[in-house]
C-alpha cells in the first residue's frame, strides 16, 4: 500500500546494473573533482595584479565553495534528476562521499594538518545524503506531498543562500542568489508550484529564532 502510495507521487524508471553504478561512480569521481577544487580554492593566495586571481576574489569562491549552499544545489540536482528514489540515493551518497574523502586528503596533503570536527559535520551530512536525497526526488512529484517537500527544501535554501533572522532575509552574494534559483528551477513543474518559493522564504524565517546557527 506504502509503495503504491509512493508510485502515485512520482513512479520511478529502472535502470539496468551496468550503467547505474557507471552513473553513480562518475559522480563519485565528480564528487571528487569539486571537493578538490574547493579545497584548492580555500588554499589560494589571492594576488590582485594576477588577472585570474581577480573574478575569483570578487566572487569570494573560496567562501562559496566552503558553504552549504552550492553543494546542496549539486545534491538536489543529482537527486531530482535520477531515474528512481533508490538511484537518487545511492546517487547523491556517492557525490558526497567523493568530495568529502577528496576535500579531506587535500587538506591533509596541502594545508598540512587534519580537519577532524569541521570534516565530521560533512561526513555526518553525507551519512543522512540518501534520506534527503530520497525526500528530493519525490519532491518533483505530484501532489500534496511533494508540494510539503518543494517548500520545505526552499526553506533549507533560503537559510542555505541568505543572511535569515526574524523578519528580514539579506543578500550574500549573487552567487548564493544562482544557486537559490537553481533550485527552484530544478524543483520547477507548473506556474502554481512557484508559489513554493515564497512558501520556503516565510517559512525559513519563522524557524530561524529556532535555529542555532545558519546552514
Amino acid at each position: 500500500m506504502l509503495r503504491e502510495k509512493m508510485r502515485a507521487i512520482r513512479p520511478g524508471k529502472p535502470v539496468p546494473f551496468k550503467p547505474a553504478a557507471a552513473v553513480t561512480a562518475a559522480l563519485f569521481c565528480g564528487g571528487g573533482a569539486l571537493g578538490t577544487l574547493a579545497k584548492w580554492l580555500d588554499t589560494l593566495a589571492l594576488n590582485s595584479d594576477v588577472w585570474w586571481h581577480r573574478p575569483i576574489e570578487k566572487l569570494a569562491l573560496g567562501q562559496f565553495f566552503s558553504d552549504m549552499a552550492v553543494w546542496l544545489l549539486a545534491a538536489l540536482l543529482i537527486a531530482v534528476f535520477s531515474r528512481s528514489a533508490g538511484r537518487a540515493a545511492l546517487n547523491v551518497f556517492g557525490f558526497f562521499a567523493g568530495m568529502c574523502l577528496a576535500y579531506h586528503a587535500c587538506t591533509l596533503w596541502l594545508a598540512g594538518f587534519d580537519p577532524g570536527s569541521y570534516m565530521l559535520i560533512w561526513y555526518s551530512v553525507t551519512a543522512v545524503s540518501p534520506l534527503l536525497a530520497v525526500g528530493c526526488w519525490y519532491a518533483r512529484g505530484d501532489g500534496p506531498v511533494a508540494v510539503t517537500l518543494c517548500v520545505l527544501i526552499m526553506a533549507g535554501f533560503t537559510l542555505a543562500c541568505f543572511a535569515v533572522g526574524w523578519l528580514y532575509v539579506e543578500y550574500r552574494g549573487i552567487l548564493y542568489v544562482l544557486a537559490f534559483a537553481g533550485a527552484a528551477g530544478a524543483l520547477y513543474k507548473s506556474p502554481l508550484r512557484l508559489l513554493t518559493v515564497p512558501a520556503g522564504v516565510a517559512l525559513a524565517v519563522l524557524v530561524s529564532p529556532l535555529l542555532p546557527f545558519a546552514l
